[in-house]
């Protein structure tokens, strides 16, 4: 898959649900960190209550902020390939709902490279959106961060650990995955265990879910 050209989906679809639909208002209406944001705030978010999977990211980069489409770059690419997901079923916030877990682009280090995400997103707006999302079966916990919200105490020492046991969470429909940018392509060469059995599991599940 290339990135997204063309028409994109509509950046802000209603979820179907008016008390989702004004809570997903009040969070794109978020201010709480505005002074720290290097771009301004324009949260991101993606959901609609009849969702079956859920990813949790780590914050948008520049492209996202520009368009407000989340994953509408080069890792959006590599996530949708290893979800094996055509665009319009990816965008379908009714089968996929995206939340990350800070809503803005959070700035750059001054070496390079993406600040983490806000604290403050987290803490604000997750428990109450996932209030709305009953129907959710698979949780994909993206990166380090969601990992650490999210997993808690049962983490591994790593974060490759923590993906390498990603059986150990499945029961609770959870799976831990590395953050699909380019900068993480060493990492897949030296651990082929991730598309040799992450993968086809991740995509079965998938199947299994959204047909």
């Amino acid at each position: 898959m290339t990135g997204l050209r063309g028409d994109l989906p509509e950046i802000d679809p209603p979820g179907g649900d008016a008390e989702l639909d004004s809570l997903l208002g009040d969070v794109r209406a978020c201010r709480i960190c505005a002074d720290t944001l290097p771009l301004g705030p324009r949260p991101v978010v993606r959901m609609a209550k009849g969702a079956r999977i859920l990813i949790i990211g780590q914050a948008p980069g520049t492209k996202v902020h520009e368009t407000g489409l989340p994953w509408n770059d080069a890792s959006g690419d590599r996530l949708r390939d290893w979800l094996d997901l055509s665009v319009d079923d990816f965008y379908d916030p009714a089968k996929l709902a995206i939340m990350p877990m800070g809503f803005c682009y959070p700035g750059r280090f001054e070496r390079g490279g993406d600040l983490p995400p806000r604290p403050e997103c987290a803490p604000a707006w997750h428990d109450a959106l996932l209030a709305h999302l009953p129907d959710i079966e698979l949780t994909l916990l993206i990166g380090q961060y969601a990992q650490e919200r999210y997993l808690g105490p049962r983490r591994a020492k790593t974060m490759t650990e923590t993906v390498h046991r990603f059986a150990d969470y499945l029961s609770d429909n959870l799976l831990p995955m590395p953050h699909p940018s380019w900068r993480n392509t060493a990492w897949m060469k030296k651990n082929p265990w991730f598309e040799a059995d992450l993968l086809p599991v991740l995509r079965q599940r998938v199947r299994r879910l959204l047909g």
